[in-house]
């Protein structure tokens, strides 16, 4: 596992499974949302994010979290290993009304000085909430993603499909810890 891409549902982990991946597996960690939302929320052109992301690819071992259509055949097409978290719907949409919430309170800066906002966080329009853009967006994801393991468009990845949270820890308990991975790193720098 030297280029990882994690790609799921807004909620399903995909941030914080791709830093314990990065940090276990000394890997650079590529956030598309913070490549890609610029100050006021103004996403890239698409020349410039698709750049951008390939400057940070080119350092060889890195884990992308992130479903941006725009780059996937510069994250998906050239991983060597694709984690699809496949969380229940319900799950991951009160995951992401929970963050938005807390987000909100906290006054919490996201990327490019973004905040999340009251007025975005109650709405139930998906183009203002993320939760509810959630909600109407995850059938879709997950549909696009089982179908890109059956159809042959990772085919050159070793695919990890994780349906639960139970899954997701079992997946991280085999993951070598980084202070196993220094151990070993320099018992073989010193043979």
């Amino acid at each position: 596992m030297e280029r990882v891409a994690v790609v799921g549902s807004s909620g399903s982990g995909k941030s914080t499974l791709s830093r314990l991946l990065a940090r276990r597996l000394d890997l650079r960690h590529v956030e598309l949302d913070a490549i890609n939302h610029g100050p006021g929320w103004a996403p890239l052109a698409v020349p410039e994010f698709r750049r951008r992301v390939a400057d940070e690819l080119v350092h060889g071992r890195w884990v992308v979290d992130g479903n941006y259509r725009p780059v996937q055949d510069l994250s998906q097409g050239t991983a060597d290993t694709i984690v699809f978290l496949d969380l229940p719907r319900l799950l991951v949409t009160s995951r992401v009304a929970r963050r938005s919430l807390r987000r909100v309170v906290t006054r919490q800066e996201l990327w490019n000085g973004n905040r999340e906002t009251w007025r975005n966080a109650l709405s139930t329009d998906p183009e203002r909430s993320v939760a509810a853009w959630t909600w109407q967006h995850h059938p879709r994801y997950r549909d696009l993603y089982l179908r890109s393991m059956t159809d042959g468009t990772w085919a050159h990845a070793e695919v990890v499909h994780l349906t639960s949270k139970r899954e997701v820890r079992r997946f991280c308990r085999t993951l070598p810890h980084a202070r196993t991975r220094q151990a070993s790193f320099s018992t073989n720098a010193s043979s």
